[in-house]
């Protein structure tokens, strides 16, 4: 059994989805996270232990070697699209409470601001390692981010923006959020965004990538 989950694992770091995918080149003609996953599940392996022991672990090493630059963009969205792949076949255990988030975040670019990459990439490794993401898009207001706060009780929120004129958004959907409900964690990342920045505007972490994220989610949240 912990051979499958091996192999899951190395195929989510690795990116490999299915036997069919020709990438990564060197494991042409082996098994992917789909074949993989639903042999696990055969094997009479737990939903939860191939969800924690195998995919949000590959998940986790992708989220460092990218913070550390030994992979890049191309290698994460790969990787993403791998562990959704065994994903698929775990989605009816959710549904049926045998399996469960770690917690909700709820995660946006702020109002004005059209960039959507950077959140993708960290919506990606949130989800990867666990938890329920719930993205918003992108040019999102104060009200759009409060009203989901509203539908997912217990949430985090998380604010991007690439823009300095956008910056300004982000302060005042803190402050939105903050003052009907002050319990709410609000992380912010963004490429002009900074540690003191966050401290500034009342927000409860600021994350220069998606690891930190997710290691703050892990460490200092509260699950649902």
């Amino acid at each position: 059994m912990n051979e499958i989950l091996e192999s899951l694992q190395r195929c989510v770091e690795r990116g490999k989805v299915n036997i069919k995918s020709p990438y990564p080149p060197d494991m042409k003609g082996q098994d992917g996270t789909d074949e993989l996953a639903r042999k696990a599940l055969e094997a009479g392996i737990a939903p939860q232990d191939i969800l924690s022991k195998a995919l949000i672990v590959g998940m986790q090493k992708v989220g460092v070697r990218f913070r550390n630059k030994e992979i890049f963009v191309p290698d994460v969205l790969m990787a993403a699209k791998a562990m959704a792949a065994a994903m698929e076949h775990l989605k009816p255990f959710f549904k049926s409470d045998e399996l469960k988030h770690k917690g909700t975040i709820v995660i946006g670019t702020v109002l004005g601001d059209l960039h959507d990459i950077g959140k993708k990439l960290v919506s990606m490794v949130i989800e990867g390692s666990g938890w329920e993401v719930v993205d918003l898009g992108t040019d999102v207001s104060p009200d759009k981010f409060l009203k989901a706060v509203d539908e997912h009780p217990g949430c985090v929120v998380g604010l991007s923006a690439l823009l300095t004129t956008t910056m300004v958004n982000m302060e005042a959907t803190v402050q939105h959020i903050k003052s009907k409900h002050p319990a709410v964690k609000v992380i912010i990342g963004g490429a002009p965004v900074t540690e003191e920045f966050a401290a500034k505007i009342g927000a409860d972490y600021y994350s220069p990538d998606p690891q930190g994220a997710v290691e703050f989610l892990n460490t200092r949240c509260t699950p649902n």
